[in-house]
């Protein structure tokens, strides 16, 4: 096999592609881009957007079905011991009609709202997380939602009826050395005729070993005008391809440290003719499709992070007051009961950012790219440290197996599998450290609407005083603004009661925290790209001060339908209290960090400096490359795709 094909390109273009690829405008309003701008924008959110009656009774009524199918049908200790989900399972799943829960009911599907659609994923993600990302990747980033979104006519009726009922969606764009910088895709789509000729291979491919169905990303090249056709300039663009199709392998199915009964793989493609009608919008559209794919499609995760939430805390109620030490259930001595009331809190907040966002996507009256985002950031790292709290408080028994635990008479609490678990979402769907930088990109965009060209090298003197007039009327009307506000006045948002001082910190807070990257702006201009700790810090406070005012917006809902209204005032008077902590710290280190220091460090590790600190171990890894050869070619392996049955 030759040499892998690798697009090398600089950076300048990587950012190029990805820029491109964004929504340039804010055609809705957006509470979490007012946030970032020092806006405190209760009014968005407040009263708490709700569902119409109709689609709850058509929600309520599918969760009942799938909770019993889930409770009797699941078992999601053999899924986790076997490593796959049974056929049976996946064929029950199909009979439910959870394949399509967001699918036009004149197609064949349920039509779920986002709201109901995140509280099936949870509740099936809680039976086995491995069935929660099935029906995740199939219709949050699968064929579905790419059709729903900008799929023909024609697409929708061949393809939305399948996929309702039968068939299995994956969707394929990460390649072996192509992660989160799509300018380096290499996968080729190359038009010949009434066909176009895909060639590459496809990394770790979701649903993609038993899928009937895939979402293919691929790279026409630009072509010349011809006397049968118009010129292109050609670009990445989607497909959806029969999984079927000759020359089509799918060459491994990779294991994880946890999900172990995901169905992710390697594909490969060689030489896969795709009709041109299969094409999903224009050539070149296609990372435009995916990230407007991922809008909504990214709140699936932070859904089954609060689902996983709920059962953190149903276990540790239950351990911490039947296990006794010292005199007394662990749950009254402070270490640990600090745990708890952090799980019960966090897990009303991101439930509570879950709803609201979900809601809003509903309604479609808002933009919310960036309160997904920030649904998706915040909801996998916090999910993320109550799970560990969980097995930090079950102690042993946390590390334990529960087949371990089961075989030797204790109750089969899957602790450990839950940690697991719950790793992978601070990495799919965009890293952690990616959606800092997505959002930052966004909550930056009024500054760089109006005074971009001002730090942009290649613009000409001319476009820079153009620039600085237009960033000096924005400047004037928008400064001013950030001294004063509502959070200064003490009776402000009284109507939300002992959580009206949360709000008004937020306003406050918020304010703050657009004059500090108002300020990094001006001190760093051109190289704020560069300093990605500060940008993170940025937007984890962002994130905070969203999940603190979509749980006081709760509560408040909450008590005002007599629904456990004073219990949930509680959970977020202690939310926001957390919270308040962790602002104060981030703010505290924008400015006194080490992120200096640390470069100096990486360049000293990279640079061989510090080799000598490896010494006195023994490497236990395997040889082979760090990135195995994706060169275009042949498959020489085994197809490994396992169509259910």
């Amino acid at each position: 096999m030759t040499a892998p094909s690798i697009r090398n390109v600089s950076e300048r273009e990587a950012r190029q592609v990805a820029e491109a690829a964004r929504e340039q405008d804010w055609r809705k309003p957006s509470f979490a881009k007012e946030l970032f701008l020092g806006r405190f924008r209760l009014d968005l959110i407040h009263p708490h957007p709700t569902p119409a009656a109709d689609d709850v009774r058509r929600g309520e009524k599918f969760l009942a079905t799938l909770r019993e199918f889930c409770e009797t049908e699941v078992d999601g200790a053999r899924i986790e011991r076997e490593g796959r989900i049974p056929d049976e399972t996946v064929n029950g799943l199909k009979e439910l009609g959870a394949l399509g829960m967001k699918i036009d009911p004149k197609y064949g599907g349920l039509g779920l709202t986002q709201v109901y659609y995140n509280r099936a994923l949870a509740l099936a993600g809680s039976a086995s997380p491995a069935i929660g990302a099935l029906l995740s990747a199939h219709q949050s980033i699968g064929v579905p939602q790419p059709l729903k979104l900008f799929g023909t006519q024609e697409q929708k009726e061949t393809f939305l009826p399948r996929l309702a009922r039968t068939d299995i969606s994956a969707f394929l764009l990460t390649e072996p050395d192509v992660g989160s910088d799509p300018a380096r895709l290499a996968t080729s789509a190359v038009r010949d005729g009434d066909d176009y000729v895909l060639d590459g291979v496809k990394l770790w491919t979701t649903n993609g070993v038993v899928a009937d169905l895939l979402v293919v990303m691929a790279r026409v090249p630009a072509s010349e005008a011809t006397e049968t056709s118009k010129a292109s300039k050609g670009g990445i663009t989607a497909f959806v391809v029969e999984a079927d199709s000759p020359g089509i392998t799918v060459e491994n199915r990779n294991a994880f440290m946890g999900l172990r009964g995901l169905e992710n793989g390697v594909t490969r493609f060689h030489r896969v003719r795709v009709p041109a009608a299969n094409r999903i919008g224009p050539e070149g559209a296609g990372l435009k499709i995916a990230l407007t794919t991922l809008n909504t499609g990214r709140l699936s995760l932070p859904a089954m992070c609060a689902g996983t939430g709920k059962w953190c805390l149903k276990i540790a109620r239950e351990w911490s007051g039947a296990r006794e030490q010292w005199g007394r259930p662990i749950a009254r001595h402070e270490a640990v009961g600090a745990k708890i009331s952090f799980i019960a809190a966090t897990t009303f907040a991101l439930e509570a950012v879950v709803d609201l966002a979900s809601q809003m996507a509903d309604e479609n009256r808002n933009d919310i790219r960036i309160e997904a985002a920030l649904a998706k950031l915040y909801g996998s790292e916090m999910g993320w440290r109550i799970a560990d709290e969980l097995v930090q408080i079950r102690g042993g028994r946390g590390f334990e197996t529960a087949d371990s635990l089961a075989a030797r008479g204790e109750r089969a609490v899957p602790a450990e599998q839950a940690l697991r678990d719950m790793r992978i979402n601070r990495i799919f769907e965009g890293s952690t450290e990616i959606m800092h930088l997505l959002i930052a990109r966004e909550a930056v965009d009024a500054h760089l609407s109006v005074a971009g060209d001002l730090i942009d090298p290649d613009k000409s003197l001319a476009d820079k005083g153009r620039a600085a007039a237009k960033a000096g009327g924005f400047y004037a009307r928008w400064l001013p603004r950030l001294v004063a506000g509502p959070g200064q006045l003490p009776r402000t948002y009284q109507e939300f009661g002992e959580l009206a001082s949360h709000l008004r910190y937020v306003e406050r807070t918020s304010r703050k925290l657009a004059r500090s990257t108002f300020y990094a702006m001006s001190r760093w201009q051109a190289k704020m790209e560069t300093k990605q700790g500060f940008l993170g810090r940025i937007v984890d406070i962002g994130a905070e001060l969203f999940a603190m005012s979509a749980a006081c917006v709760r509560a408040e809902h909450l008590r005002m339908t007599g629904d456990h209204g004073r219990e949930a005032h509680q959970l977020a008077d202690a939310f926001c209290r957390q919270a308040r902590i962790r602002v104060e710290e981030l703010f505290g280190r924008l400015w006194t960090n080490t992120d200096e220091l640390d470069r100096k460090v990486v360049a000293g590790v990279l640079g061989g400096s510090y080799t000598w600190l490896e010494e006195g171990v023994i490497d236990p890894s395997g040889d082979g490359p760090w990135i195995a050869d994706a060169a275009p070619g042949p498959s020489l392996k085994d197809n490994a795709r396992r169509p259910i049955t």
